[in-house]
């Protein structure tokens, strides 16, 4: 791991806008210092998700959490972000990619990935009607990946 990137986080959250209201208390429940957020919120408009995610950078940078911001290289450099999350150019931030098979897996190899997603271990309401790949399939795709992996999808403390 590079010298300027920070130890990733073991509990997180992925917003969108089905969270609501519900985001503040949710990003109050992350262990100060050792939390994260990746900013999705893509059905927002641009000045939307611009004032959403400079408040979600404000909390961030007072509590000490790692925010990523999905999509947008753009966004992710100007909110401050440590990392941009399924980029959509080249840039000089840190990367995050999801994985959910072998060639994402490869791709993530191939381009240098920092840190991947590999997702969903278990069902989960984010994604319905998508088949899991399992912790068997999990762990096979982790191993494939050079980069450190945080699991996604259904994950809880009594599954983690």
């Amino acid at each position: 791991m590079a010298a300027n990137q920070p130890s990733w986080p073991r509990e997180g959250l992925v917003t969108d806008e089905r969270i609501g209201d519900r985001l503040w208390e949710a990003l109050d429940r992350l262990p100060r210092g050792r939390g994260g957020i990746v900013f999705r919120h893509y059905a927002l408009s641009s000045d939307e998700r611009v004032e959403l995610g400079k408040s979600i950078a404000t909390v961030a940078d007072r509590r000490e959490l790692v925010m990523a911001v999905a999509g947008s290289v753009q966004l992710a450099e100007r909110l401050g972000a440590a990392l941009c999350h399924n980029p959509d150019a080249p840039t000089g931030l840190p990367i995050s990619l999801s994985v959910h098979d072998d060639n994402e897996a490869a791709r993530a190899n191939e381009i240098g990935t920092d840190l991947a997603f590999v997702s969903p271990v278990y069902g989960t309401r984010s994604h319905p009607g998508t088949a899991s790949l399992g912790t068997g399939r999990a762990a096979a795709l982790a191993q494939l990946v050079r980069c450190p992996v945080i699991a996604l999808g259904g994950m809880n403390p009594m599954r983690f």
